[in-house]
């Protein structure tokens, strides 16, 4: 998987602090001490310390090198609450209940990312991803340009038989329902990002429909087809197809015939489905006849990194989660270097 090991790579370059809050599940354990022994990440648990230890004792799991936060003992606490109390105060959120929120797992590991005590934040194995992306909106925000957060896979097509190959990102498969316009617009950027920090090469956009340059006319058409132009307008430097078949997405002799004038001309590395039953069907497709390989959900639109799990992960999702997460901290620290 050269798309995956350069992730990992990347990773261990510049590893970046990540804290994992579901601290007493074998699989984050797991995932954590390995994250840690292969230096993808500066790993930090977010839990009691006797109850990590009794955890990690139990799996066999030896945590010696990672740092256990306890909000109910750590010195950071009363800070994270202040900080969540100027947060949230217009919301209606009293001091008390900030010192309350802010001791959940959860919410203290979105804190620490936000007063930047860490720089990405994994949950999911057993937080609902509701939970997980309700409380990174309210504590992390969104990043600027954004008005939603929508979800990827990094789907690695790797197998002898797969064409294209390589990493694809699919966008949006986990989130946002059913779209209009404005919001396809925004997952379309946000995937572009997520190409380019991930797979490190430029990114290739192709807005999936039924219809191929106007081939078919219909209203869920058109709102593909006024999100590209909409991107084209934000970003008339990025390579997108408007309305595109996914044979003409992929597939460069098809192209040629359907689309002579893309600039994508079928070797698209993102695509961005025209709605959830679209993205969740192609995706589990993909993953379950196709052979790919799914990494995510992945979050994107935050103002700073932070990223769900299924709560059936392994192990190794976990693991490649957390790495995903330190890659996407470096491009966070890079644009943050750059308007500095």
């Amino acid at each position: 998987m050269k798309a995956l090991n350069q992730i990992l790579d990347n990773a261990r370059r510049d590893p970046k602090r990540i804290v994992l809050c579901e601290s007493e599940d074998e699989r984050v354990l797991r995932a954590a001490a390995k994250a840690a022994k292969a230096g993808i990440a500066r790993v930090m648990l977010v839990g009691g310390e006797k109850t990590v230890a009794a955890a990690a004792r139990e799996h066999g799991v030896d945590v010696s090198a990672i740092e256990v936060v306890d909000p109910a003992t750590s010195p950071l606490t009363e800070s994270l609450a202040q900080a969540l109390h100027a947060l949230r105060e217009k919301k209606g959120m009293t001091r008390e209940q900030a010192e309350t929120s802010v001791r959940e797992p959860l919410c203290f590991a979105h804190m620490l990312v936000r007063e930047g005590h860490a720089d990405g934040s994994v949950a999911g194995a057993v937080n609902t991803t509701a939970d997980v992306v309700r409380n990174a909106i309210q504590t992390l925000g969104l990043a600027p340009g954004y008005s939603l957060v929508s979800s990827f896979f990094l789907m690695m097509l790797c197998q002898p038989f797969h064409q294209p190959k390589g990493g694809v990102i699919f966008a949006d498969c986990g989130l946002m329902v059913d779209p209009d316009a404005d919001q396809l617009s925004q997952i379309a950027l946000a995937a572009a990002d997520s190409a380019e920090t991930l797979l490190d090469e430029a990114p290739r956009v192709a807005m999936l429909s039924f219809s191929t340059s106007g081939s078919a006319q219909h209203d869920h058409v058109d709102r593909v087809r006024d999100a590209a132009r909409a991107v084209k307008q934000q970003r008339p430097e990025l390579a997108i197809d408007e309305d595109v078949q996914l044979d003409a997405a992929i597939v460069p002799d098809i192209a040629a015939k359907k689309l002579p004038d893309s600039r994508v001309k079928g070797q698209a590395n993102v695509l961005v489905f025209p709605n959830l039953n679209a993205g969740n069907i192609g995706y589990k497709m993909a993953e379950r006849i196709g052979g790919a390989d799914a990494i995510g959900p992945l979050l994107q639109g935050l103002n700073k990194p932070a990223n769900d799990l299924s709560r059936g992960c392994s192990v190794d999702d976990i693991y490649h989660v957390i790495a995903v997460t330190s890659v996407q901290a470096q491009a966070s620290d890079k644009r943050a270097g750059a308007k500095g």
